[in-house]
């Protein structure tokens, strides 16, 4: 008598459930494995339910593995027509379209050379450009904000957001969050093959945002490294100063050929040591920070402050609140932030600093947890901040 092998079967997605209309933006949201990319190759048609069904009429248009169709022997203009016959636009709509698509690209003469002697971010300009030069009814996008250098993205960003405004549905899967707040109006957590919560975006990347802060916490703990010494940005580009001024500086000076952060600085601080929370000397905290733009750019720099161990408590823009920057000429920018009379009662907290484009919707660099300061509450009181009230 055989012996049959016996394989447990591992759902990819289970029981999920939901429709869209003509104009909606969803962003889906998951750890790694999810389920986020199975959800968008079924909807793209590129996979079929092993149970159920998926309904998604009209021209759909999937922004997944970009430059996957390309064949890298033929050159980018011969590319156009063999991955654009794939993707269902014809000979004569392509050469139509072909003008727009290499201004979009911005490949210049290598338009002409094989794809194989072209670097990773150029492949992606040229299907982004490709894939979106004709707007789809559905268009579903996979982690495509992650890639390329700022100024694509941005233009990316620029896109999709024209796609909407027009009555495009779609659905974008990323990791950043930040874009996920702005460019949807409902969001989908998907845990491990399962919808954790559909909704309101404010109200699902809350949730999601507990969870991923409590794993975080989770992980942390069960590090061997010590916890408690102020790193700047958790990378190895910028540095920690303490001085009369406490100051987090970029170790190269940035040469102005792509955005980038040059210094964060807390101006009312006792900085003696760089490996110690910084000690507020007043009520108020005085942030400035200072960016490098490139030629004719400006800059939307923010500020996050959140408890030591990483609850989120506020944040804040000069594009969210209508400021701008001020320019210090030849391409730097500065900002300062005031948060009068703290209301943070006492405790360790970190400041993060962010450099968006003017509009806020492309994230340039990012300073995560460069400056750990101590605020002491005059009043000895539970909680974590004292919020504007009258007894009546």
């Amino acid at each position: 008598m055989g012996l049959r092998a016996h394989r447990e079967g591992h759902w990819a997605l289970a029981a999920v459930n939901f429709e869209l209309h003509r104009g909606q933006c969803l962003g889906v949201v998951g750890d790694n494995g999810a389920g986020k990319s199975t959800l968008l190759k079924l909807l793209a048609g590129t996979i079929q339910p092993s149970v159920g069904s998926v309904a998604c009429p009209g021209r759909v248009t999937a922004i997944l593995e970009l430059g996957a169709g390309f064949h890298p022997e033929f050159s980018g203009r011969e590319n156009l027509l063999f991955a654009g016959s794939l993707i269902g636009i014809g000979p004569n709509e392509l050469l139509r379209l072909e003008p727009e698509i290499l201004a979009f690209a911005e490949l210049g003469d290598a338009i002409e050379r094989p794809v194989k002697t072209y670097s990773s971010g150029m492949v992606v300009r040229l299907a982004f450009a490709l894939v979106t030069a004709v707007q789809p009814e559905v268009l579903i996008i996979d982690e495509a904000l992650a890639v390329g250098d700022q100024a694509f993205q941005r233009k990316c960003t620029e896109r999709i957001t024209a796609f909407r405004k027009a009555g495009c549905t779609i659905l974008f899967c990323s990791h950043s969050l930040y874009h996920v707040r702005h460019l949807c109006d409902q969001v989908m957590w998907l845990d491990q093959g399962h919808m954790r919560a559909l909704g309101e975006t404010e109200a699902v990347l809350a949730a999601y945002e507990t969870h991923i802060r409590a794993r975080l916490v989770k992980e942390k703990s069960a590090s061997p490294t010590s916890a408690g010494s102020q790193k700047a940005g958790g990378a190895s580009d910028v540095r920690v100063s303490a001085q009369k001024v406490g100051r987090v500086n970029a170790l190269v000076e940035p040469d102005g050929t792509r955005p980038a952060l040059m210094s964060f600085e807390v101006l009312n601080v006792q900085a003696d040591r760089p490996d110690v929370p910084w000690r507020l000397l007043t009520q108020d905290l005085n942030v400035r920070i200072t960016a490098r733009m490139p030629e004719g750019e400006s800059p939307s720099l923010a500020l996050m402050i959140e408890q030591a161990h990483g609850v989120g408590i506020t944040t804040t823009g000069t594009h969210a609140d209508g400021a701008r920057p001020r320019s210090l000429g030849n391409g730097v920018w500065q900002a300062e932030v005031v948060f009068p009379n703290l209301s943070l009662h006492t405790g360790e907290y970190v400041l993060s600093a962010y450099l968006f484009d003017e509009h806020g919707m492309t994230v340039y660099e990012e300073w995560p947890a460069c400056v750990h300061i101590l605020q002491v509450y005059p009043e000895t009181t539970p909680g974590l901040v004292r919020l504007p009230h009258e007894w009546r």
